[in-house]
C-alpha cells in the first residue's frame, strides 16, 4: 500500500515532458456545434431531460449474421440466390400440375431436406456469435448510480453521459472522456493493442481542472457539458470542448480512452462515456459481417448455369422434334402413333395443336431433364464442409498447448478457399510476435558479448543443412550454453548469456569502465516505474514500451538494479568498481528527451553524487553516429560491424553513447527547454526539437544493444514454407516503420541485400509547409510527393528485370498509404507492390488496412488471406476472402469476425498446405464428379425420349429417379470429400509448390470440368446403347417374353450405379474402410431397394413391382448386360488416367510417383520434382540462405 501511495502522488507529467502538452483553442475548434461536430453529452445526467432527447444508441454491440427477426427471409434468401435451388422450387411447384412426368412429393421432398438441413447449419454456426457477443456485452463495469455511490452494471446498458470507474486492467466499455485518474494530475497508462496493434503504452491525461475528481463521493454533485464531434472511424482524432463550473476548456485526442483498450499502470480512472455501442471508433472501423462464398462455390455456379444451357437445348430440341411428330401423327385418317390416339387425344399430343402440344412438352421436358441439375450438390457439400471443419478443429498439430486452444472453423463456407490463398495480408504485433522482447547480445567497447540464438539464426542453420548445436558462436560451442543457461529459471525479457560479463565478471574485462557507463545508462534512460515485492524484494517493472522493459531488466540482472523511482530521483544498487561491493546510488533526474519517430532517440539528463551532469542517450543508428563527438568514435568501426550482424539476425538494435555537460551549458538548454515547452503554438514539438538537437551531441559511443522482438515459435520457418508454396506474404501493422522493418528482418521477410523501395513523407518540403499549417498545400504536396516515390519505385522495379537475385522490398508509412490508395494512384501502388518480393505497410489505421486487403483482393483478382490478433484488425479480416483470427492473450475481438481462428502464427503452414490442399482438391473432384454421375445419369432419360419419339415418357419409375441422388450415388462422394488424399500430410509439407496447384485453381478449370462433363455423356451413351441393343431383337427369357420399358429400366439403371460407383473408385486416391463400404454398399443397396420397393403394392411400385425377383435376377443375360456394360464404359476413363500419369503427369502425380518408387529419401531425386517451381522463391529463410552463398560464389 506503501509503494501504491508513493506512485499515486507522483507527478508523471513533469517525467513525460512533452506528451502531455495542454490543449488550446488555437486549435480547429470553430466547427463545434456544426454539421459533423453536433454531439452534445450531459455528463452525470444520462436520463435527463435534455440527454433523452438525443437518442443516441445504447451499448450492445453484435457480430451476427442474422437476427430472430430476419434469420427466416435472410436465410431463405441465401438459399434461393443459389440459382439450382432456385430452378428446383419452380419445378416442385409445376410438379403438382399435370405437366409434371412424376408424382409431386417424389420432386418437392428432396429439396426441402436439402434447404432445411443448410438452414440449421447456418443457424448453428450464428448462435456461436451470439454467445460471443453475449459475453462482451455481459462484462461488468463500475458506474455512478447517485449520490457518489458506484455499482457494478453491465457493458451494454451504459449509457451517454455515465460516470464510469475503470480498474486497472480492465478494458473500456465505451468511448470515454478521461476526467481523473489514481494519479493526482489525471494521467493514466492506456495499452491500445486492439486497436493499433501497439503493445508500447500510451500516456493519456485528464484536464487539470477534473484532476481533483479522485474519490466516489466527488461526483455526487458533478455535472458538465461536453459538445465534440459525431462518431466517426479516425481513431487519432478528436475534437471537442467542456462545459464546467461556466468555463469552457479544449479536448483534444488525449482526453479520449477507446473502447477495447486496457488500462495499465493506473490504479483507476473516472470517465465519462461520449459514444457507446456502433458509435464507438473501433465499431466504427469495422464492417457488418459480409457473406462470403468461395470462387469454387462461384464457379460451380456458372457451370449451372451452363448445364441450364444444356438443359434448355435438349428440352428445345424435342420439343420441336416431338411437334413435328404429332404434326404429322395424323394425316388422311392414317394413324402414326396410334397408341397415342392422336384421333381422341388431350391437348399433350393433338395433332391439330401440335404448336401448343410442343410448348406444354417443353415445360415437362425442362422437368424431367432436372436431373440434369445435382439437387444433392449444396447439401452435399455443405455436410462435407462441416465435416472437414471438424477434422481441422480437432487437428492435435494445430492445438496449443500452452493455452489449452485449439483450431477452430467458425465457418465451414471456405474450406477449399484455404488451398487457394495466393497473398497472406498479416498483422505483425500479436501475430508474428508474442508481444514480449528479450535482451540477447550487446556490443560495448567495440566487444561482442551475449551468446543467444535466434529464431533467425535457427532458420538459417537448418536451412545449412547443419545441426544448429555443432555450430560455434564467439568461438564456443552451443552445447556448453545450453548446459549453463538451461539450469537457470528462464527470466522475461532476458535471454542473454555470456560468462565475461555476468555474475560480476565485467569487472576484470579489459574496458570494465566502459560496461559500466553501459549498464548505468541502461538502468538509468528510461521512463520504467518499479513495482518491490514487500514480501520478496524483488523488483519488477511497468514500462511504456517491451523493449524498454527489457532494458532495465537486463541491467537489474548484470548488477545494475533500478529500484525507486521519486519525481526528481532514481535509485540504482550497483558494483562499484573501485570497491567491488555493491552500493546504493542516487541520479537526481533533471530532464527526460523522449523518443519520437522523428527523433528515434531518447536520451535523459541526470546529476550524479559527485555533481556531474550526464546526458545519457539511447537511439537507432541512423541517428546516433552522425551524433558522436569526434573523440567519441573509438568503437565505432567495430560497433557498427556488430550493429549489421545484430540486424542479419533478425535483432533491433540500439546505440548508446553519453557526454558530459557543463553547468553553463545546461543552464542554457534548460531555459530553452522549459521555454518550448510551455510553448502553446503548433510549432511547440519543432522548438523542444531544436533545443534538444543542440544538447544531444558531441556523444561518446559506448556500444550497442541488440533485443529479440520475440517472434512466436516457428514464425520464420512457416514464412519460409509459403514462400516456397509460392504465397506472398503482406504485413499491415499500427507500429513504427522501424519496428516493421526489424520484424521483417527477423522473420526472413527481409534480409540484408534485399533492395528497399521505402515511401514516406519525411520529405522536407512536406516538413516545412505542415510548419505553416496549410491543409490544402501539405495534401496537394503530399500526393504528388508519393506519387514520384511510387514511379521511382516501379522504374528500379522494371530495370531489374524482375529476377529473384534483384528481390525487392516495399516499405510505406500510413500518411503515404492516404494518397497512394486514392482512386487516381492505386492501380500504380499496387503494381509496384505485386512486383516485390514483400510488403510492408507501417502506422496503418484499421480502416487502411481493411482498404489494402481490398485493392490486393479486386485488383489481382486472387484469393487473399488476412491473419490478426486484435480489434484493429477485424476490418482487414472481413475484407479478405478469408479471415484467419489468432486466439492469444488480448481480446476476442479478431476470433469473432475470423472464419477460422488458431492459437499461433506457425499454424498457418499445417491449415494451408495441408487442409487447404486437401480441401481444394476433394470439392472440386467432389464437384466434377457430382456434374459427371447427374449428366451420366440424365443423357440416359434423353437418349429414351429420342429412341421413344420424344413422348416426355421416362425411362425410369418415379422414385428410381427421386432416389437416385439421395442413396445411389451421394454417399460415396461425401466420403471423397471428407476422407481422400493425393498425397499425405508429410509430402504436403515436404513439397510447398504442391499448393500451386490450388493457387493456380488447375483441378477446377474449364478444361477439367469439360473433360469430366464429356466423359459423363461418352458414359450415358455406352451404357444406353449396349443396353438397348442388347435387348432389343433377342428373347429376354427363356419362354421368349422380350424386354419392355420396365425391364429396359431397371438394367439401365443397374448399369448406370455400377459404373457410377466404379467410376468414385478408380477417381479416389487414398482408400478407407468408410469408402469401400460406402462404394459397394450403394451398389448392394440398391439391389436391396428393388427387391422391397418391387414387393410392394402395384399402385405404389408401379412398374417396378417384382421386376427383379421375377424377371432380372433369374435371366442370365440381366448380369452379363451388367458385367459388360460397365467394364466397356470405364475403359476410355481409364486408359487416359493411366496415359496421363504416365506421360504427363501433375504433381500431386509425380509426388505419387517418387512415393511408389520409393525415392522419398533421395533429395537429388526430390530436387529434381523441386525443380518444376512455377515462380522463384524470394523471401524466407531458403532465399535467405541462397542469396548469401550466390554473394558468396560471386566474391
Amino acid at each position: 500500500m506503501r509503494e501504491e501511495r508513493r506512485r499515486r502522488k507522483l507527478h508523471l507529467s513533469k517525467i513525460y515532458s512533452f506528451t502531455c502538452g495542454k490543449s488550446s483553442f488555437k486549435e480547429d475548434y470553430s466547427n463545434i456545434g456544426g454539421r459533423g461536430y453536433s454531439r452534445v453529452v450531459f455528463c452525470n445526467e444520462p436520463n435527463g431531460p435534455e440527454a433523452v432527447t438525443q437518442n443516441y444508441p445504447d451499448n450492445y454491440v453484435s457480430s451476427t449474421k442474422y437476427s430472430l427477426a430476419t434469420f427466416l427471409p435472410k436465410s431463405l434468401f441465401e438459399q434461393f440466390r443459389r440459382v439450382a435451388n432456385f430452378y428446383f422450387l419452380v419445378t416442385g411447384v409445376l410438379s403438382f400440375t399435370k405437366l409434371a412426368p412424376y408424382s409431386a412429393v417424389s420432386a418437392i421432398l428432396p429439396l426441402i431436406i436439402v434447404i432445411g438441413a443448410t438452414m440449421v447449419k447456418e443457424g448453428i454456426e450464428d448462435w456461436r456469435r451470439k454467445k460471443q457477443d453475449i459475453e462482451v456485452n455481459n462484462r461488468k463495469v463500475k458506474v455512478h448510480k447517485g449520490d457518489g455511490v458506484f455499482e457494478h452494471t453491465e457493458w451494454k446498458n451504459l449509457m451517454v453521459g455515465d460516470i464510469v470507474k475503470v480498474e486497472k486492467d480492465e478494458f473500456f466499455p465505451a468511448d470515454l472522456l478521461l476526467l481523473s485518474s489514481s494519479y493526482d494530475d489525471a494521467v493514466c497508462y492506456v495499452e491500445t493493442m486492439n486497436l493499433d496493434g501497439e503493445t508500447n503504452l500510451k500516456l493519456k491525461q485528464g484536464l487539470e481542472v477534473t484532476s481533483y475528481l479522485q474519490e466516489d463521493v466527488n461526483f455526487k454533485d458533478f455535472k458538465g457539458t461536453v459538445k465534440c464531434e459525431d462518431p466517426n472511424a479516425n481513431l487519432y482524432s478528436f475534437i471537442g470542448s467542456l462545459d464546467f463550473q461556466e468555463h469552457q476548456y479544449p479536448l483534444s485526442p488525449q482526453q479520449l480512452l477507446l473502447r477495447d483498450s486496457k488500462l495499465r499502470n493506473t490504479s483507476y480512472i473516472f470517465g465519462a462515456v461520449i459514444f457507446t455501442g456502433h458509435d464507438t471508433k473501433v465499431i466504427q472501423n469495422s464492417t457488418a459481417p459480409p457473406s462470403k462464398r468461395s470462387r469454387i462455390e462461384k464457379k460451380m455456379d456458372k457451370v449451372i448455369y451452363f448445364m441450364f444451357g444444356i438443359l434448355l437445348l435438349l428440352s428445345s430440341v424435342g420439343s420441336i422434334v416431338f411437334g413435328i411428330t404429332t404434326k404429322d401423327d395424323l394425316k388422311n385418317g392414317l394413324m402414326k402413333r396410334w397408341y397415342l390416339r392422336p384421333d381422341n387425344s388431350t391437348i399433350f399430343f393433338d395433332p391439330k395443336r401440335a404448336a401448343a402440344a410442343a410448348i406444354y412438352h417443353s415445360l415437362t421436358a425442362l422437368m424431367l431433364y432436372s436431373y440434369f441439375i445435382p439437387i444433392s450438390l449444396y447439401v452435399s457439400i455443405e455436410i462435407v464442409k462441416v465435416l472437414q471443419s471438424i477434422f481441422i478443429n480437432q487437428d492435435t498439430h494445430m492445438y496449443y498447448e500452452e493455452a489449452d486452444k485449439p483450431a477452430h472453423a467458425r465457418t465451414s463456407n471456405l474450406n477449399e478457399e484455404l488451398g487457394q490463398v495466393d497473398t497472406i495480408l498479416s498483422d505483425k504485433t500479436g501475430t508474428l510476435t508474442c508481444n514480449s522482447m528479450e535482451f540477447i547480445k550487446c556490443s560495448v567497447a567495440g566487444v561482442a558479448y551475449g551468446r543467444g540464438v535466434t529464431e533467425v539464426e535457427k532458420a538459417m542453420g537448418r536451412r545449412k543443412g547443419s545441426p544448429l548445436i555443432h555450430e560455434q558462436v564467439n568461438g564456443i560451442e552451443l552445447d556448453d550454453i545450453r548446459d549453463s543457461t538451461d539450469t537457470k529459471a528462464p527470466i522475461k525479457g532476458f535471454n542473454f548469456s555470456d560468462e565475461r560479463i555476468m555474475n560480476g565478471n565485467w569487472v576484470n574485462e579489459p574496458n570494465a569502465d566502459v560496461i559500466q557507463k553501459f549498464f548505468r545508462l541502461l538502468a538509468i534512460c528510461h521512463t520504467a516505474i518499479p513495482e518491490v515485492d514487500e514480501e520478496t524484494g524483488k523488483v519488477s517493472y511497468e514500462a511504456e514500451s517491451p523493449d524498454e522493459a527489457a532494458f532495465v531488466i537486463a541491467a537489474r540482472e548484470l548488477g545494475f538494479e533500478f529500484y525507486k523511482r521519486t519525481q526528481t530521483s532514481l535509485s540504482i544498487h550497483e558494483l562499484d568498481l573501485a570497491s567491488g561491493k555493491k552500493v546504493e546510488r542516487v541520479y537526481k533526474l533533471l530532464n527526460v528527451l523522449e523518443f519520437s519517430s522523428a527523433r528515434k532517440r531518447m536520451s535523459v539528463i541526470v546529476k550524479d553524487e559527485k555533481g556531474k551532469i550526464l546526458l545519457l542517450s539511447k537511439g537507432a543508428d541512423s541517428v546516433m553516429f552522425e551524433r558522436l563527438a569526434k573523440n567519441g568514435r573509438e568503437f565505432e568501426e567495430k560497433t557498427m560491424k556488430h550493429v549489421h550482424e545484430y540486424a542479419d539476425a533478425g535483432l533491433r538494435t540500439l546505440i548508446l553513447a553519453y557526454r558530459e555537460l557543463h553547468e553553463e551549458e545546461y543552464k542554457e538548454f534548460d531555459e530553452k527547454f522549459s521555454e518550448a515547452k510551455n510553448s502553446v503554438s503548433a510549432d511547440q514539438e519543432t522548438l523542444i526539437g531544436e533545443a534538444s538537437d543542440k544538447v544531444e551531441s558531441n556523444l561518446i559511443l559506448l556500444g550497442a544493444t541488440a533485443v529479440e522482438d520475440k517472434l512466436q515459435n516457428g514464425v520464420p520457418d512457416c514464412i519460409d514454407k509459403l514462400a516456397q508454396a509460392g504465397i506472398k506474404i503482406w504485413v499491415l501493422t499500427g507500429d513504427k516503420m522501424e519496428t516493421a522493418i526489424n520484424i521483417g528482418f527477423a522473420c526472413s521477410l527481409l534480409r540484408q541485400g534485399m533492395k528497399q523501395i521505402i515511401i514516406h513523407l519525411e520529405a522536407p518540403e512536406i516538413q516545412a509547409l505542415e510548419k505553416e499549417g496549410d491543409k490544402i498545400a501539405i495534401a496537394k504536396a503530399s500526393r504528388e510527393n508519393v506519387r514520384r516515390q511510387i514511379s521511382e519505385g516501379t522504374t528500379r522495379l522494371t530495370a531489374s528485370g524482375g529476377t529473384s537475385q534483384q528481390a525487392f522490398a516495399l516499405v510505406i508509412d500510413g500518411k503515404s498509404l492516404v494518397y497512394a490508395l486514392e482512386d487516381g494512384m492505386k492501380n500504380m501502388f499496387l503494381e509496384l507492390a505485386i512486383g516485390c518480393a514483400s510488403v510492408i505497410c507501417c502506422r496503418s489505421s484499421p480502416k487502411q488496412k481493411a482498404l489494402v486487403t481490398r485493392l490486393v483482393k479486386s485488383g489481382t483478382g486472387k484469393t487473399t488471406l488476412a491473419i490478426g490478433d486484435g480489434a484493429n484488425d477485424v476490418g482487414m479480416l472481413q475484407e479478405a476472402d478469408i479471415g484467419i483470427g489468432i486466439s492469444g492473450v488480448e481480446g476476442m475481438q479478431a476470433v469473432m469476425s475470423s472464419d477460422v481462428a488458431i492459437a499461433q502464427f506457425r499454424y498457418l503452414e499445417r491449415l494451408l498446405l495441408v487442409h487447404g490442399h486437401w480441401c481444394y482438391r476433394r470439392i472440386s473432384l467432389m464437384i466434377c464428379y457430382f456434374f459427371y454421375k447427374n449428366i451420366t445419369f440424365g443423357f440416359t432419360l434423353f437418349l429414351y425420349e429420342v429412341y421413344s419419339s420424344f413422348s416426355a415418357q421416362p425411362a425410369y419409375n418415379d422414385w428410381f429417379l427421386s432416389l437416385y441422388n439421395v442413396f445411389f450415388s451421394s454417399l460415396p462422394v461425401i466420403a471423397l470429400g471428407v476422407f481422400d488424399q493425393d498425397v499425405s500430410a508429410r509430402y504436403c509439407l515436404k513439397f510447398p509448390l504442391l499448393y500451386q496447384e490450388g493457387v493456380q485453381n488447375v483441378l477446377f478449370s474449364w478444361r477439367r470440368i469439360f473433360s469430366w462433363m464429356l466423359n459423363g455423356f461418352v458414359s450415358a451413351i455406352i451404357i444406353f446403347f449396349f443396353c438397348t441393343k442388347a435387348m432389343e431383337l433377342q428373347a429376354f427369357e427363356k419362354d421368349g417374353r422380350t424386354a419392355g420399358r420396365d425391364i429396359l429400366g431397371a438394367t439401365m439403371y443397374t448399369c448406370v450405379v455400377w459404373v457410377v460407383n466404379l467410376q468414385m473408385a478408380l477417381a479416389i486416391s487414398y482408400f478407407t474402410l468408410i469408402q469401400h463400404i460406402f462404394i459397394w454398399g450403394s451398389i448392394v443397396f440398391w439391389y436391396i431397394f428393388l427387391m422391397i420397393y418391387g414387393a410392394m403394392n402395384p399402385s405404389f411400385s408401379t412398374n417396378a413391382y417384382k421386376v427383379f425377383l421375377e424377371t432380372l435376377a433369374p435371366s442370365p443375360s440381366f448380369w452379363l448386360v451388367t458385367f459388360f456394360v460397365a467394364i466397356s464404359t470405364l475403359t476410355p476413363y481409364f486408359s487416359f488416367s493411366a496415359i496421363q500419369m504416365r506421360f504427363f503427369p501433375l504433381y500431386h502425380e509425380m509426388i505419387q510417383w517418387v512415393r511408389h518408387e520409393g525415392k522419398t529419401n533421395d533429395p537429388e531425386y526430390c530436387d529434381i520434382v523441386r525443380q518444376r517451381s512455377l515462380r522463384p522463391t524470394t523471401v524466407g529463410s531458403t532465399a535467405r540462405v541462397a542469396a548469401r552463398n550466390r554473394a558468396s560464389n560471386h566474391r
